[in-house]
């Protein structure tokens, strides 16, 4: 694997963005990225449990740096609705193409398909990205605090707003969520893995859940596989769940979706 393969997507991300905006000029996505459009509440969604104790986004993912091909070919329309009766709170999609195979499309489909709120996973480092996502209809996007500076971080914040699209801040340590802080980012996903070394300890969610502002709202996400890893992270009033790769790789995702959930 690429040493720091974090730092090489952001390089790359740069290039598409690039390549993006000759596509497409910035002026006329932002023309069209406030243009009315039906949204659905994402954060609100996840201020309190669920009918099951918890709430879990999830996941629309085909591969990973990580962990390569999971489920190359998936049909997010399938999985969309599989997620939807198995009483998922949310849908996260990614739409990198180099290291995830995903794309706007799956995002769209996605959302077509169900009535629940979509968020849009990438590695966002630009306000481009964001018109582009407010153009795609997605409800909310993530904006990862380890490939943003303080300044970006508070503008991009101030940019969802604008567009009305909700923002989970991705945090790792303390540091990130100091800065997180400061920008005044309310919903907040721990992510049990490093970006940096890809290693994974859900033990990492329950440790920062107690650095967060009382009116912050936790999501725990990555190496999260089974009911038992989520009652352990529930125990420290995390009641939000981030979950891909295990509903993917699962050959009945509604009926996994449902153990999760504890039914």
């Amino acid at each position: 694997m690429i040493k720091n393969i974090l730092s090489k997507i952001v390089e790359d991300k740069k290039q598409e963005i690039a390549a993006a905006k000759q596509h497409i000029p910035e002026s006329f996505l932002r023309e069209k990225a406030f243009a009315p459009r039906k949204r659905r509440p994402f954060l609100k969604k996840l201020e309190h449990p669920g009918p099951f104790g918890v709430n879990i986004i999830a996941e629309i993912k085909r591969a990973s740096p990580s962990k390569g091909d999971i489920r190359p070919n998936l049909n997010p329309a399938v999985y969309a609705d599989e997620y939807e009766k198995g009483g998922a709170a949310a849908l996260s999609v990614l739409t990198d193409q180099p290291y995830f195979k995903g794309g706007p499309e799956d995002l769209k489909i996605a959302r077509e398909t169900t009535t629940l709120p979509v968020l849009r996973k990438d590695f966002l480092i630009s306000a481009y990205q964001i018109f582009e996502s407010a153009v795609m209809k997605a409800d909310a996007v993530l904006l990862i605090v380890r490939i943003l500076d303080q300044e970006q971080l508070k503008d991009y914040l101030s940019l969802c707003n604008e567009l009305k699209l909700d923002a989970l801040v991705e945090v790792h340590s303390e540091a990130d969520i100091e800065k997180a802080g400061l920008a005044g980012a309310r919903l907040i996903g721990i992510n049990n893995r490093n970006l940096q070394s890809f290693e994974t300890d859900i033990e990492i969610a329950i440790r920062m859940k107690s650095l967060l502002n009382n009116d912050q709202i936790a999501i725990a996400a990555s190496g999260i596989r089974t009911r038992k890893d989520i009652e352990k992270i529930k125990d420290s009033e995390i009641w939000n769940f981030l979950i891909g790769e295990s509903l993917v790789r699962a050959e009945h995702p509604r009926d996994f979706l449902e153990s999760l959930h504890g039914k």
